[in-house]
């Protein structure tokens, strides 16, 4: 990953006040019409990106391209084999030094209830894409883009993880990639706050890139408002921000409320 960039450093910003909602829905505002098409699996690719949020400070992980010269949130292919959504914590990883997983939250989704469950006994909070982009990749190879909600990890975790890389490291791959567990179900937004208490920062890693292009992007973690300005001239990206954390701030309140 780069090391400087020619955009001036981000201005900082008083503190956000946590879980305070941006002006908007939870839902994404941009729909396009329904389309119909059929692609074999050698003309399309299946991807992934993620707003990282770091919940205890209302900020979100957003990239720099230190040559092209934009912000943009971390993306990538998955792998072959991959669940989507574990190849989109794996590409934020890579793309911005941060290890995140999926942020269970509320969102009004088309998905039908699994066979013989009760709406009533459904989990309230769903780890599903916010946004699903079709791309075209190039004039022969669709791309079908799924973005997702995620969280920097909280210190255990990243603690554990290290462990884990350090232990199945080769001289092949010395810093192999290792999925992150997934958020507890039982772990409300303000519990979780309170394992980061006495000013935690989340561990940037540096040399995540995979290759020459993502040795190119910078990262930051800028307060919420900021991010979804910076994000303004990249398509529907400053959305999956937005979108993102007012279901954060709706799940907080939903939490609240019951408590």
């Amino acid at each position: 990953m780069a090391t400087s960039s020619t955009e001036p450093e981000p201005e900082p910003e008083p503190a956000r006040a946590p879980f305070a909602p941006i002006p908007g829905s939870i839902a994404p505002i941009h729909a396009s019409p329904r389309v119909s098409g059929n692609f074999p699996c050698s003309r399309f690719v299946l991807g992934g990106g993620v707003a990282i949020f770091h919940l205890a400070t209302a900020r979100v992980v957003v990239c720099w391209h230190t040559v092209e010269r934009y912000w943009f949130l971390p993306k990538g292919r998955r792998d072959a084999g991959e669940e989507s959504n574990r190849g989109a914590e794996r590409e934020g990883f890579e793309e911005s030094g941060y290890r995140n997983r999926l942020l269970p939250i509320p969102l009004e989704t088309r998905q039908p209830l699994p066979h013989n469950v009760r709406e009533e006994d459904m989990a309230l909070f769903v780890t599903d894409p916010v946004l699903m982009q079709l791309v075209p990749a190039s004039s022969r190879t669709q791309y079908i883009l799924f973005w997702y909600i995620a969280e920097t990890v909280p210190p255990e975790v990243e603690a554990s993880l290290n462990k884990s890389m350090e232990e199945s490291a080769t001289a092949g791959n010395p810093t192999p990639y290792q999925y992150p567990p997934k958020y507890p179900e039982d772990l409300t937004l303000e519990s979780r706050v309170k394992l980061e208490e006495g000013g935690y920062e989340p561990v940037h890693h540096e040399n995540t890139a995979v290759d020459a292009e993502e040795a190119l992007y910078e990262s930051y973690l800028l307060p919420v408002e900021e991010a979804i300005y910076r994000l303004r001239r990249t398509p529907l990206q400053h959305e999956v921000v937005r979108c993102g954390w007012n279901a954060i701030c709706a799940r907080y309140e939903f939490e609240s409320y019951i408590q």
